[in-house]
């Protein structure tokens, strides 16, 4: 049987994850709902389950496992009322996001907190652009994300890989570990 990773192999193998779950979910294409994912060490599932063995990579230190699709409605309240199972060493939430470039931030302030206006105008926006955000952290606190930027006409998708993307959506995968 293999040893259980160290925390900082997870970590090390979290970026890893984070393509994988956003590989994973582009199979599927866009416009999907949220998705949340369990991120267990592999040898540690492989202990508990042998019969998995033909189906996961052992030299994967991380496993991803898909979740139930979370509630409608507000995903801050959602990611509050989750609480993880000891196994699990992290989660990976994947979403679809726009991206603004820095000038409409200005817009963006002048409708306050009016979610409805924020919405609209980021929609409305000429320069605005689709992606795809995996966002993931584990119980160490290490965190991981990769923004895929949909590309339009000849151009290509973008991916983008930077643990600094998603401070607050890291921040909030972490509380669900707590």
């Amino acid at each position: 049987m293999a040893s259980l990773p160290s925390p900082d192999d997870l970590s090390a193998a979290l970026p890893s994850a984070v393509r994988e779950v956003e590989d994973f979910v582009s199979t599927s294409g866009w416009d999907q709902a949220p998705q949340l994912f369990a991120l267990v060490a592999t040898a540690d599932l492989l202990a508990r389950q042998p019969g998995l063995a033909g189906q996961l990579d052992p030299d994967a230190p991380l496993t991803p496992i898909a979740q139930d699709p979370l509630p409608a409605g507000d995903l801050g309240e959602a990611l509050a009322a989750i609480e993880w199972p000891d196994i699990v060493a992290g989660c990976a939430l994947s979403q679809e996001i726009v991206v603004l470039p820095p000038e409409a931030e200005a817009e963006i302030a002048e409708a306050d907190s009016d979610l409805g206006r924020i919405q609209r105008l980021a929609a409305e926006h000429p320069q605005r652009q689709e992606a795809r955000l995996v966002a993931a952290v584990l119980r160490n606190g290490a965190g991981a994300c990769v923004l895929r930027v949909r590309g339009g006409g000849d151009e290509p998708d973008q991916l983008i890989e930077r643990p600094d993307l998603a401070p607050n959506l890291v921040s909030a995968l972490y509380d669900t570990l707590s």
